[in-house]
Order: C-alpha cells, then structure tokens, then sequence
C-alpha cells in the first residue's frame, strides 16, 4: 500500500479567494487550503498545510444536508472520467449552520497526466473559486469527495488526506461514491470522518502498538459516519414525479436481476487480498515479537554472566567491572507499522459489511422471484 507524497510546499490563497458566507449563522471563514493531487494511480487531494483553526461549533456535525445537484454532479464527473478502478476526486463546498454541514455546490479534479506539464492544479482551483465568487455561489471548503471501486476506500491516503482537511478545517468531511453499488439499483453515498481518538494519534505521529494501545484505537472507531439527507427543490420534486409515472415498466423491472455472480465473484476475491495482507503484516508481528523475546534472553544471560563474573572478582579482592549500558548493547528491534494493519483490518471490515448486504437483498429477491414462480404456476392450473 502505497503512501501518498504530500506536496512540497504551501501556498496560501489570495485574499480575494476567500470572503464569509452569505448566511449570518456560519462559522466565521478560515484560510482556504489548495488542494494538490499527486500524480499517482488513485490522487489523493491534499490540502496545504494551514494553522488549525478554534473550535467553532459547541458540538460536531451531526447531520450533512447535501444539494441534489451536487450528487448528479459527483456522478458526472465519474460517468464523463472514470474507468474501471480508476479513482476521480473534487471539491466540495458549503457552509456550516449549527450542527448542520451544508453542501451546496462541488468541482471535478480535472484528469491529467504527467506529460501536461503545463497544467497548473493551484491557479485552476484559485480561478474555479474566483468565478464561484463572482457569481454569488458558496465557495467555502467544507470537504472532497472520491470514488471507490467496489468498497476499497480504507488506505493511508485517505487518511492522510482527511487528517490534513479537519486539522485546517475542523467541520470537514469525504463523501465516497461507489459506482458500482450503485449500478445495482441504490443510490452509495457516504461521509465520513475521523474520529477524535485518531485524530489526537495523527497528530502526535504515535503509530507504535503502545500508542494505539493506549489510545484504544481499532479498526471499528477509527472513521465515523455522518448521516446524509438529499434536499431538492419543490419544482425538482415535481419534476422528478412526473419522470417517474412516464418511466417505462422494462426499466423498473431489471431492479429484480438476479444475475449477481460478477459482482460477489469479485468483491470475495478483493476480499481474499485483504486477508492475504493481514497474514503477512501478522508474520512480520510475531517475528518481532519472537526477536524481543530473544533479545530478552539474551540480556538476561549476559547479566547473570556478569553478576557471576563480579562475584569472582570480589572474592579475589578485585574491582567489580565498570558499570556499562546495556540499551546500547541491545537495542530493540524496531516494531512494524501498526495503522496499516488497522487500516486492512477496517477495509476488511468494510468488504464483509458490502457482501453481506448484497446478498440480503440478493436473497429477497430469490425468495420473491420464487413466489412469483409458485403464483404463475398456481395461477395456470
């Protein structure tokens, strides 16, 4: 798993970049961070490093209104750019009321290569939020948002990413579209963010099995979930009630395929990668652990060695040896990264919840296709 490399210097943004929301009840506005995608198979934006901001809210989000628009939006860009496992990333903006974080508007990470030497991510984002202005549309960062390829989202880099956004902005969230979930009749959409107990390790770099030990860190409160409600418009309610009387009868009617083996074929085999990861991050801790208990042997034995050497010493009237440190004649092995096997483990986790729901409903609709079957053939003689 590969880290993400966060960029190599900070730019703040101008002044005319930033300016308070039009609502009196948002927090007052922080320095926007520019976000800076590397140029790796799945970017991960990254906002500059900017001071944290005080607390501005008695109490976290608890709810994320988010506009209809936005979620076509975020659909959009992945149907016009991504391909397969291929992972497309934006912006998202709004503003705070309350314990209520408002999304009102969002922009694509345009796709580049290496050879576009010419594009400049910093002057396209500052332009994008200078039009936004400009037209009097919210253009506060409030979070960003990425696809997933069948659920696989949990990684370092998110982590990373996400850490970077809450620690300039505190209220910040990533919404993960699953394209593929989606495909299967019901709209997969989530946000979440980082818990406190992470954040507080994030912040100290304790990533030892001690830190996150004291901590109580585990895969299962490492990321919270914040409830999503879609608000639309009265006229694009209406709108949307009348295309569904005219929607065709065919179109409703493949929501009961029960073609699913694709599917739950691969989401177990991307399962059976993550368990492949976790036995070796496991190999490599009891190795460890077996190298300590060596090592502790191993000082013992020289102690008693040199206890029983003085002992000598002393009773032929000769001085006790030098006292000598033994840190430095043993030094402990190093430990293996812990976050990464929490975060397979969570990405496990995340897998077995993604096939446990696809097959609940696969089985509904077994049960129900049977019914039919039993009804028809009642029904003819």
């Amino acid at each position: 798993m590969a880290d993400r490399k966060d960029s190599a210097s900070a730019i703040a943004a101008p002044e005319d970049a930033v300016s308070t929301p039009s609502s009196s009840s948002s927090p007052s506005p922080t320095p926007t961070p520019i976000l800076t995608p590397t140029p790796t198979p799945a970017p991960t934006p990254t906002p500059t490093s900017a001071p944290a901001p005080a607390n501005t809210l008695d109490s976290p989000v608890k709810q994320i209104q988010i506009e209809g628009l936005v979620v076509l939006k975020i659909i959009k860009h992945y149907q016009e750019e991504g391909q397969g496992n291929e992972v497309v990333q934006g912006v998202l903006l709004g503003l705070v009321v309350e314990d209520r974080l408002e999304i009102t508007n969002c922009f694509p990470f345009p796709q580049h290569t290496e050879d576009d030497a010419d594009f400049d991510e910093v002057q396209y984002q500052m332009e994008m939020m200078r039009s936004l202005r400009h037209v009097n549309i919210d253009h506060l960062h409030v979070g960003w948002y990425q696809s997933t390829y069948y659920g696989s989202f949990v990684s370092r880099a998110l982590l990373d990413s996400q850490f970077s956004y809450q620690h300039a902005i505190e209220e910040s969230v990533v919404l993960v579209y699953d394209p593929i979930k989606t495909a299967q009749g019901s709209l997969s959409l989530k946000a979440y963010r980082l818990t406190p107990k992470l954040m507080e390790i994030c912040k100290e770099k304790d990533f030892t099995p001690e830190g996150l030990k004291k901590a109580s860190i585990g895969f299962e409160n490492m990321f919270e979930e914040v409830p999503i409600v879609i608000k639309n418009s009265h006229l694009i309610n209406v709108l949307m009630w009348e295309m569904e009387q005219k929607s065709a009868v065919s179109d409703k009617q493949e929501l009961l395929n029960l073609s699913s083996s694709n599917h739950l074929e691969k989401s177990l085999q991307l399962l059976m990668d993550r368990v492949d990861d976790m036995s070796q991050d496991i190999v490599k801790y009891n190795t460890f652990s077996r190298n300590v208990s060596k090592q502790q042997q191993q000082k013992h034995q020289y102690l008693q060695r040199r206890q029983q050497e003085n002992t000598q010493r002393q009773t032929r009237g000769e001085p006790p040896l030098p006292e000598e440190d033994i840190s430095k004649m043993f030094k402990p092995p190093q430990p293996p990264p812990r976050m990464d096997t929490l975060l397979i483990a969570g990405q496990i986790n995340t897998y077995c919840q993604h096939i446990n729901e696809f097959t609940s409903q696969n089985l509904a609709k077994m049960f129900m296709a049977e019914a039919l079957q039993g009804h028809n053939v009642l029904k003819k003689s």
